[in-house]
């Protein structure tokens, strides 16, 4: 997307976002590139802006953005909008996005090897992007398009298809599969209702999201959960969990007691 909007183009992004939603858009060097609060992402959206781009789920704060109030400001100006999903599909519901460009890296919230990722694009979209990364696997038969001279580009958004990793995409078979057999909307549930349960026990407020961050600009709360055998991550200054299919209520526990365990310690 970057690479198809004219010099000058205006974008409006999400300040804090993931370095890979916005730094594709910096480094053009000819972009007008705004950066606002999530909270205000729609209300930056104003006549002019040529792109919204944005992580539905926040990647250090795990805040869901107000995607139906983005899409209505962004169409009510006539821009294109681009949404990355990384933090999101998986658990959380992402069919009702009506996107220009939806992206998602499969080794998060799919539990799919590194490598595999997929993209849907809008009628507009296919029609005014470029694609710069166009291949033999564009092509809507690429055994059948994988020589020149022609270029051989799919009417739809296989052109927009990168030459696949192939043992990434047999792993990512399994794993959607097994997302597949659970269903997205029971993931939401029990992510969701664990990690409410994590915040209620650190005295947080509930929450649609299954991350949970907290301030820990000195890494104790990191230390401590690692400490417990917990896998975490630090994350702007903030301390992060997620909660997946494979937890319960005994890691809420463990998580829990570990956070409280160090705050007490503080507090003396």
């Amino acid at each position: 997307m970057a690479g198809s909007l004219p010099a000058g183009a205006r974008v409006t992004c999400v300040d804090g976002d993931f370095s890979s939603v916005v730094a594709p858009f910096l480094a053009r060097g000819d972009l007008h590139v705004r950066q606002v609060p999530l909270e205000d992402l729609a209300d930056a959206v104003a006549a002019g802006t040529d792109l919204v781009a944005y992580a539905l789920v926040q990647s250090a704060t795990g805040e869901v953005a107000d995607h139906a109030a983005v899409t209505a400001a962004a169409t009510g100006v006539g821009a294109f909008t681009f949404v990355d999903t990384t933090q999101a599909t998986g658990w959380l519901p992402t069919d009702d996005l009506h996107a220009d460009v939806v992206a998602c890296h499969a080794y998060k919230w799919l539990n799919s090897p590194r490598g595999a990722a997929f993209a849907s694009f809008s009628d507009r979209a296919l029609a005014e992007l470029t694609p710069h990364a166009a291949g033999w696997y564009s092509g809507a038969d690429p055994w059948t398009s994988c020589y020149g001279p022609e270029l051989h580009l799919a009417a739809d958004a296989h052109r927009f298809d990168v030459s696949p990793a192939w043992p990434a995409w047999v792993g990512t078979e399994a794993a959607l599969a097994f997302a597949l057999e659970h269903g997205i909307d029971a993931a939401y549930r029990h992510d969701v209702g664990l990690a409410n349960a994590f915040r209620e026990r650190l005295g947080l407020e509930a929450s649609d999201s299954a991350i949970v961050t907290w301030p820990d600009a000195d890494g104790d709360a990191l230390a401590a959960l690692t400490a417990a055998g917990i896998v975490a991550s630090g994350r702007a200054g903030r301390a992060r969990v997620a909660f997946h299919l494979w937890n319960d209520e005994d890691d809420v526990d463990l998580a829990a007691g570990a956070v409280t365990a160090v705050r007490a310690v503080d507090a003396r």
